[in-house]
């Protein structure tokens, strides 16, 4: 750090023993010679930090908080190990991003955590893209070593490293995942699967439960991926580096064995591993060690059946595995053998061991010659062989060595078969290596396998930094900038000690063939030789067994106790032989070309022997020289051929990191984290770049950044010029910086210099427009003052004189309240006066009329009761007298009909009433008696009643009179209150008003509530189903989409293949296979057993059987229905074929009489032009004669036409009646015998083709027709019955071969295990079933046509018929009229040729037709010079025709010729945009078309009547619709994709990229990354380029003729595209998360919603689609600091999903410093309010999402007939009718 950038405030980086480095900011200048730098603490404390008193070097600065977290290290200006590991921790921990480049290196950090950053969507995301585009990812690397390989045609390495637990695996394994997904397999083995599937198999058996790691690989693996010319994968091979085979043997506490034996003991269950007669894995000492055989969250057994589904698809059949699982199991046994002690020289395994008893019969070999060579070898001298027991120790080492050399002998032989699975018959042409190697180790003890991992490290550091001079030199001289040597640290040196002659592995192999050589005497011997003459060797200080290497990244001292063994890896040659000699084939197989394996040289001391052998005279192979090769000599010459690999192709490096011991997720520790950076070269790289120029801007950026410290008169228009000139007076030193070609190339620290001076002009601009904005607020708010004081004056003014003026008139108006006030008090006193006096005079005159009243009421009273009583007393005397009057009436009257009754019965019989009259008479007195008593009582009441009424008079008088008193007296005080009452009643009434009113408005209110509701809940109905409806569209699009897929592949495949003699697809079949829906009108014989095969081929698939089960019962039901239907349609069938026998006579007949008459209407015609010079033909002329004779003998002939047409309305008449009635299968019958007779003089009024004017005689005219008649009737009944008779017959046969057949297919299912036995039944069920299906929807077909046809026919007849009709009605020629009469000259113009919109041609042009009208067709052509969709009409119109003709073969290869090459010429320019636009308006109107002349009512509602004249007659293609709406959805399919092609590198550029508004958005520092671009520079494209091709692809649709709805559709698609692909970039690139950015954003969107206005397309839906990236860019704009603003950001972005709204918070970047961050509080409280959503937890947006798609009716204003054709067409042999 230079001295003069340590001044106040300055940040720089202190060492710490706990953080490793901690941030502090200077409180006081540093001068030169302080020792001490005075510091605060982000913690707030305060420090004195003392600087080294020998070196002198000041603390590293901090580079500005706008460089920090960025995608490239190397974009920081200041290049460090703080500021790198600072960087990364940011990265890391607040934005939760575990990739990061430095340089040329990925440094990938284990989070710990499943992350969905590995998705499909993310793979299509980065396909494609350049490397600095988008955010740093693994799948990043993969596509620049992909498109470096196609672009460059050289090979590519990704070199993955870090130490157990950084996540390698992992890290290789996505990076396949990449290569299969992207390039796929060139043929249909599916090589990217196998691939894949190679993991799991080497995971199970290669990698191990660690301290460090769950799932750690215990060997290094370099898996090269081999590409065609096509750049797919075509296999792939494995190269395998020192597996860890005393991992076997032996596992450290918290360890576990390799995957595999706990796979197998968690598999036991299995039947088919009962042999091998495991146990948990706490049984067996191998497994068992580590005390801790299980892993959180692993499913041992679920692992178990992927690794063997992943051993299946490599081709390893059943037999193998099990061998492979019959291996694994021995050794478990064998590591189970106890040895015991004979003595302390031998020792012996008892007999009947039970797991040695297991291993033999597992391995194949014997029992004692195993048990016998565990605990004996043989020994070989230069004259015998002996054989010598061996003691307990070296017995069980024996063992173990023998179990690992199994096991390794295994590991070899799957690897080799998984490659021989992964090789490729075909060249390959290029490839890509996947090198994952342990990185550099160093632990408490360090022994063989860490000095072998870290000598690999040492070579690979030392390319690592060869490839990373070569790019640095490299870019220097192509930018052609001096190149000076750097200082860097070469490990050459530790390379030779370790690799060279007499270096540490010549040493060790040189001991290893020493017959007594030791540990102790090649530790001797590296001190004697390395010690005082290499630096990089030491010799520790307390131990003589150790010795220390100082390695590029750190010193390591290892143990030499165990070096010598495992260098020499021995295994006795006897046990070997044992196993080769074993019956077991794969065992054999494993030791196949095994030699001669010896132990060391020399029997040891102290040795005994036991038995004598003559030695072996036979010379020793060349095998077993090669056996002899030590572990060290074999890992340094694979290790060297890995080299040569990889330096022949181009490296890519991927550090992986860990970040803590403790596993725990998104937790950083520093000195962890250092520790690795330093040991991975990491660190290197940021040194050797510091030590050069690290910064580097092209010209461009720049001047985009830094254009704010130029002055207007810097700008040249040349930018480079204009960037030298200013970079020359912003510093001084030329030292700091060098210009290239292209780019600016800056020291360390020149950036963050250029920002201060950036940020400082900012900062002054900042102050001078704050200091402008205040004076004139300022200024604004005195001009307010000012102003307000002035009206406060003039209101204050008004005030006071307005209150001058209100005291005058209170004094005036004070005075004259006065006088009126007086006035009115006097007044008042006068009124009393007056009152009073009236109210004395009142009561003294009312008191003397009282008194005179009471003397005239008592004189009076007398009088009124006198006269009151007489006249009481007459009424009551008129009253009785009246009643005496009555009752003597009623008593006379009674005996006078007493009277009249006696003299009636003397009248008659008088003895004969007398007997029935006895004892009547005592009843009469009785009764007589009673009625008396009851006149007498209702004579008392009477007067009872008259006193009471009397006495109700006189007390209702005074009453009355009492009444009036007291309403005179109440009168005048109802008077005084009549008002309070009245108001007190209009209160009650409007407040009953109110109350009602309220009562209302509530009901008002809960009825909007309720109708709300229910809007509410309607409306999400509504949208439901709408969803439902295009999820369905959506789904059925897709299959046909995949549909689409395999025919195209298909295709492919048929144009490959020859094919065979004799075999050939007819069009009908091969257009059945083109569509999902089949044509039922091209059924063939072959097409069930078709379509039969690929049903049985479908059901072979396992996914497919459970929903297949599920369907059996539906297709039960659906077979029975549809036989019901045929059974229906065959009772319609026959009544139509009964009643269908006669009318074609009648044609005949109509036919050549309306020839007769065009014959006679002709000669009319002729004879009448003739003349017509003449002038008026006189009524004797030759004219008037023919014409005369013509209309009479046609008067003739339509009074015979009448009759006839009366006759055949009759008949149809009958048939309309006969169709509702059951099955009929005569015309007539016998109760019609007046139509029978009708018809027979009709059928013989023809003679020779002519009609007869005289009838014959009904008898000879009746009787032989109606004999005919029933004989043909008889007949087709009898034939009707042979032919049930035959089909019963026939029926019976078959079910008899099918009860045959299934009981066969039951003798065989009995045969097979259950698992075979359910599968072998449901597909013959299925089979059977689609059978029965296909034939009853073939024969349903068949009579659904033939009905139509008969319908067709019948209408025909009956318009036929009532066109004659009509003729019949035309007036005749009077025969009165007189011969003198003047006649008119009778003028008949001839017609002019009336086209019937048609076009005729021949079969056999049928081929020219489609050639020329489709095949060969330029769309740009017709859609300039032609009406929008003329080939669609002309086919139309040619199908017209051959519907004309009843010609069903010729409509069937039409329509068939018509959809195959219309496919066919999509897929020859299927990215031709304005092809495939083409074809989908054509499809579209000839859809239309079918559907505007089909007949229904639905679409004729438009048609004019010359259109519904054009109607089809004889075809139902409601079918072939069909199938042209799913040939439609295809076109459209494409439609979008060739869109999506052309639009999709228009769109990151122009949406994110380009800065439509220039000067917003300033360009940050960027790294290496940004300045390699991937492929070469390509035009730029802007938002204006997309306006254009928009335009275009608007433009060219119209032109087309595309449906307005289509084109609204298709501009929706549109716009989702560019919306989803704008997001999905945004969301993965963490530079344009920025303010201004979002502003870009929302300015380019408001261009597309002009644009979508003025092609009135708004209501199209477009808009919609475009919200997420809308809400997006607001996320980016608004606040992001306070609960409040979490609360808004949580309601606006409801278009987008939380993953998406976390993950652009996490990337938002200030662009300056005047920006802040989002604090990881402000994302949690977002994840807080968010975590409620349920939604899906996708990323990124779905491209390849496609809406479904409608195709709204539209019918044509066209018509057919005016349509021609144009001469360009060359259609010369279609002729119009």
């Amino acid at each position: 750090m230079l001295v003069g950038e340590c001044s106040t405030y300055a940040r720089v980086w202190i060492p710490d023993v706990e953080e490793v480095w901690k941030s502090a900011e200077l409180t006081k200048d540093y001068k030169q010679g302080d020792t001490v730098l005075h510091l605060h603490l982000e913690d707030g404390t305060e420090l004195e930090h003392k600087l080294d008193p020998k070196t002198k070097n000041l603390p590293h600065l901090r580079n500005p908080d706008i460089l920090v977290g960025e995608n490239d290290l190397t974009a920081l200006s200041y290049l460090h190990e703080p500021a790198v590991l600072h960087n990364l921790k940011v990265r890391f921990i607040d934005s939760k991003l575990i990739y990061t480049y430095c340089g040329i290196v990925l440094v990938a950090i284990n989070p710990y955590e499943n992350l969905p950053i590995y998705g499909t969507d993310i793979i299509n995301a980065y396909s494609g893209q350049n490397m600095g585009d988008m955010d740093p990812h693994i799948f990043a690397v993969a596509e620049e070593a992909y498109k470096q390989m196609a672009r460059d045609e050289r090979n590519q390495s990704i070199i993955v490293s870090g130490e157990s637990g950084a996540g390698k695996t992992v890290s290789a394994k996505y990076a396949m995942r990449y290569f299969a997904t992207v390039s796929g397999s060139a043929s249909e083995a599916n090589v990217e699967e196998k691939v894949l599937a190679s993991n799991p198999i080497m995971e199970s058996i290669g990698n191990a439960k660690t301290t460090r790691n769950d799932n750690s690989s215990r060997f290094g693996k370099y898996i090269e991926i081999g590409f065609d010319k096509k750049y797919h994968i075509i296999g792939a091979n494995m190269r395998t580096y020192l597996l860890e085979k005393s991992r076997v043997v032996f596992q450290a506490d918290e360890e576990r064995n390799y995957h595999i034996f706990y796979q197998l003991c968690g598999s036991t269950h299995l039947p088919e591993f009962k042999d091998l007669k495991l146990g948990p894995a706490d049984s067996f000492h191998y497994t068992k060690q580590g005390r801790n055989p299980v892993i959180d969250g692993v499913d041992d057994a679920k692992e178990m059946f992927t690794t063997r589904n992943a051993f299946s698809l490599l081709g390893i059949n059943e037999s193998y595995q099990i061998g492979i699982f019959q291996v694994l199991a021995a050794i478990l046994h064998l590591g189970n053998v106890e040895v015991k002690d004979r003595d302390s020289d031998s020792s012996n395994i008892p007999p009947n061991n039970s797991h040695l008893t297991i291993f033999c019969d597992l391995m194949g070999v014997t029992y004692k010659d195993m048990s016998h060579w565990l605990c004996h070898k043989k020994l070989k001298t230069a004259t015998e062989t002996y054989i010598k027991p061996i003691p307990k120790l070296q017995a069980v080492n024996a063992r173990d060595a023998l179990s690992k050399h199994i096991y390794a002998k295994l590991f070899s032989w799957i690897v080799d078969h998984v490659n021989e699975a992964l090789h490729s018959t075909v060249k390959q042409h290029s490839f890509i290596g996947v090198l994952d190697i342990y990185g550099f180790e160093t632990f408490e003890i360090n022994s063989f396998e860490q000095f072998c991992i870290n000598y690999a490290n040492e070579k690979l550091q030392q390319q690592f930094n060869m490839h990373v001079f070569k790019l640095e030199q490299e870019e220097y001289m192509k930018e052609q900038i001096p190149w000076t040597l750097i200082d860097f640290y070469d490990n050459q040196p530790c390379i030779n000690l370790i690799e060279a002659k007499l270096g540490v592995l010549d040493l060790l192999d040189e001991e290893c063939r020493m017959p007594k050589g030791s540990d102790d005497t090649w530790a001797q011997k590296l001190y004697n030789t390395h010690l005082k003459k290499c630096v990089l060797f030491e010799k520790p200080r307390m131990s003589n067994k150790a010795f220390i290497i100082q390695h590029f990244a750190d010193k390591v001292e290892y143990q030499c106790e165990g070096f010598l063994e495992k260098n020499k890896d021995t295994v006795n040659e006897e046990q070997i032989n044992v196993l080769k000699a074993s019956k077991f084939d794969l065992l054999v197989e494993l030791f196949q070309g095994e030699g001669k394996v010896t132990s060391p040289t020399g029997p040891p001391p102290g040795g005994r022997t036991r038995l004598s052998i003559k030695p072996d005279k036979a010379r020793p192979s060349q095998s077993s020289k090669e056996h002899k090769m030590t572990v060290g000599l074999q890992f340094r010459n694979s290790l060297q051929l890995l080299m040569e690999t990889l330096n022949a192709t181009t490296p890519h490096y991927v550090r992986c990191i860990k970040p803590n011991d403790y596993k725990f997720p998104f937790t950083f520790d520093p000195k962890r984290a250092v520790q690795q950076l330093r040991a991975c070269g990491v660190l290197e790289t940021i040194r050797i770049s510091a030590a050069g120029f690290p910064s580097r801007w092209t010209y461009q950026e720049f001047f985009s950044r830094y254009r704010v410290l130029m002055k207007q008169k810097d700008v040249l228009t040349d930018k480079k010029l204009t960037c030298k000139n200013v970079l020359e007076k912003l510093v001084q030193d030329p030292d700091k910086y060098q210009f290239g070609k292209t780019k600016i190339f800056f020291r360390a620290g020149q950036v963050a210099y250029l920002e201060k001076l950036r940020a400082d002009k900012l900062r002054a601009a900042c102050i001078r427009i704050q200091k402008t904005i205040r004076c004139w607020l300022a200024r604004k708010k005195y001009l307010r003052m000012k102003s307000a004081a002035i009206s406060i004056q003039r209101y204050v003014r008004g005030y006071q004189a307005r209150c001058l003026a209100k005291f005058l008139r209170r004094t005036r108006a004070a005075i004259i309240i006065q006088k009126y006030q007086r006035m009115y008090v006097e007044r008042k006193r006068y009124k009393r006066q007056q009152a009073a006096a009236l109210a004395i005079q009142c009561i003294l005159r009312a008191y003397m009329a009282r008194q005179q009243y009471q003397l005239l009421r008592e004189h009076k009273a007398i009088i009124i009761q006198k006269w009151v009583r007489g006249w009481l007393a007459r009424q009551w005397y008129k009253r009785s007298l009246a009643a005496i009057v009555y009752l003597q009436c009623c008593v006379r009257r009674m005996r006078a009909k007493r009277e009249l009754k006696k003299l009636k019965i003397e009248a008659r019989s008088v003895e004969h009433f007398k007997k029935l009259n006895i004892g009547m008479e005592n009843k009469i007195m009785q009764l007589q008696r009673k009625i008396d008593e009851q006149n007498k009582e209702n004579r008392a009441m009477s007067e009872r009643l008259s006193n009471l009424e009397i006495s109700h008079t006189a007390e209702s008088e005074r009453l009355r009179g009492e009444l009036n008193r007291l309403r005179g007296a109440e009168e005048e005080a109802r008077n005084n209150a009549n008002r309070i009452t009245t108001l007190l009643e209009e209160l009650a009434r409007l407040r009953k008003e109110l109350e009602a009113t309220r009562t209302e408005k509530k009901t008002i209110e809960d009825w909007a509530d309720t109708y709300q509701k229910m809007q509410k809940a309607l409306e999400e109905e509504t949208k439901q189903l709408e969803n439902d409806l295009n999820e369905e569209r959506s789904r059925y699009q897709n299959l046909l989409t995949e549909h689409l897929r395999l025919e195209e592949r298909y295709e492919d495949l048929k144009e490959e293949t020859v094919p065979k003699p004799g075999h050939r697809r007819t069009d009908s079949t091969h257009s059945s296979n083109e569509s999902e829906c089949t044509y039922n009108s091209e059924f063939r014989p072959g097409s069930p057993l078709s379509s039969l095969q690929d049903v049985t081929k479908a059901a072979l698939d396992m996914s497919l059987f459970l929903k297949l089960q599920k369907r059996v019962t539906e297709l039960e039901q659906e077979k029975q229905s549809l036989q019901n239907e045929l059974d229906r349609k065959e009772e319609q069938f026959q009544r139509a074929r009964a009643r269908i026998l006669i009318p074609p006579l009648q044609r005949q007949e109509l036919e050549s009489e309306n020839k007769k008459l065009k014959h006679d209407l002709n000669q009319m015609r002729q004879s009448l032009t003739g003349n017509a010079g003449a002038g008026m033909a006189a009524p004797g002329s030759p004219a008037y004669k023919v014409l005369l004779d013509q209309l009479n003998s046609s008067n003739e002939e339509l009074e015979v036409r009448k009759e006839e047409v009366l006759i055949l309305r009759s008949q149809l008449v009958s048939q309309k009646e006969t169709m509702t009635e059951p099955i009929t299968y005569h015309f007539f019958s016998a109760e019609q015998p007046e139509l029978l007779l009708s018809f027979s003089l009709g059928v013989c009024l023809v003679v020779d083709g002519h009609l007869s004017r005289d009838p014959p005689h009904p008898a000879c005219a009746t009787l032989p027709p109606l004999r005919r008649l029933l004989e043909s009737q008889l007949q087709s009944q009898k034939k009707t019955y042979d032919n049930e008779v035959e089909a019963l017959r026939g029926e019976l046969q078959s079910m008899k071969e099918e009860n045959n057949r299934q009981q066969q297919l039951l003798a065989q299912n009995l045969q097979l295990p259950p698992e075979a036995r359910i599968e072998a039944s449901l597909q013959h069920e299925i089979t059977r079933l689609t059978n029965e299906n296909l034939d009853l929807m073939e024969q349903l077909e068949k009579q659904d046509k033939t009905v139509r046809k008969l319908k067709k026919q019948l209408k025909v007849f009956a318009k036929k018929i009532g066109e004659l009709e009509v003729g019949g009605q035309v007036e005749n020629v009077s025969p009165g009229q007189t011969v003198d009469e003047p006649i008119r000259p009778v003028n008949i113009p001839r017609k002019e040729k009336d086209f019937q919109g048609m076009l005729e041609y021949k079969r056999e042009d049928e081929l020219k037709l489609v050639k020329n009208l489709i095949l060969e067709l330029k769309p740009r052509g017709v859609a300039v010079n032609l009406i929008p969709g003329l080939p669609a009409y002309i086919l139309f119109m040619c199908l017209r025709h051959a519907d004309y003709l009843n010609d069903d073969q010729k409509v069937r290869t039409l329509l068939t010729s018509t959809i195959n090459s219309i496919k066919k010429i999509l897929k020859k320019k299927g990215d031709d945009f304005e092809t495939v636009s083409f074809w989908l308006s054509n499809t579209c109107r000839f859809l239309h078309c079918l559907k505007q002349y089909s007949g229904e009512e639905a679409f004729m509602k438009h048609n004019t009547q010359k259109q519904n004249d054009h109607c089809l007659t004889n075809f139902d293609l409601a079918e072939y619709r069909q199938v042209l709406s799913d040939l439609a959805i295809q076109i459209y399919q494409q439609l979008i994709k060739c869109m999506e092609n052309i639009l999709q590198p228009m769109i990151v550029s122009g949406m994110l990229e380009h800065e439509t508004i220039q000067g917003v958005s300033g360009v940050k520092p960027t790294g290496l990354r940004k300045r390699t671009s991937s492929i070469a520079d390509e035009g730029t494209y802007t938002l204006d380029s997309i306006l254009r091709q928009l335009n275009s692809f608007h433009s060219t649709m119209c032109q087309h003729g595309t449906d307005p709805e289509l084109i609204k559709q298709v501009v929706k698609q549109q716009f989702y595209i560019i919306g989803a692909v704008t997001l999905n970039n945004l969301l993965l690139r963490k530079d344009m998360c920025s303010w201004s950015k979002g502003m870009q954003i929302r300015y380019n969107v408001s261009q597309l919603e002009e644009w979508l206005r003025d092609k009135n397309l708004m209501t199209c839906g477009a808009k919609e689609t475009l919200e997420p990236l809308i809400q997006a860019a607001q996320l980016l704009q608004v606040k992001k600091k306070t609960d409040e603003d979490a609360e808004a950001i949580c309601s606006m972005c409801n278009a987008l999903t939380t993953a998406q709204i976390v993950k652009v918070l996490n990337l938002y970047t200030p662009v300056n410093e005047f920006e802040e961050r989002v604090s990881i509080t402000f994302i949690r409280t977002i994840q807080t309010r968010l975590r409620d959503r349920k939604e899906s937890p996708q990323l990124l947006m779905d491209t390849k999402m496609i809406y479904p798609v409608t195709f709204p009716f539209n019918p044509s204003t066209v018509a057919l007939e005016t349509i021609q054709l144009p001469s360009s067409l060359n259609l010369s042999f279609l002729t119009r009718v």
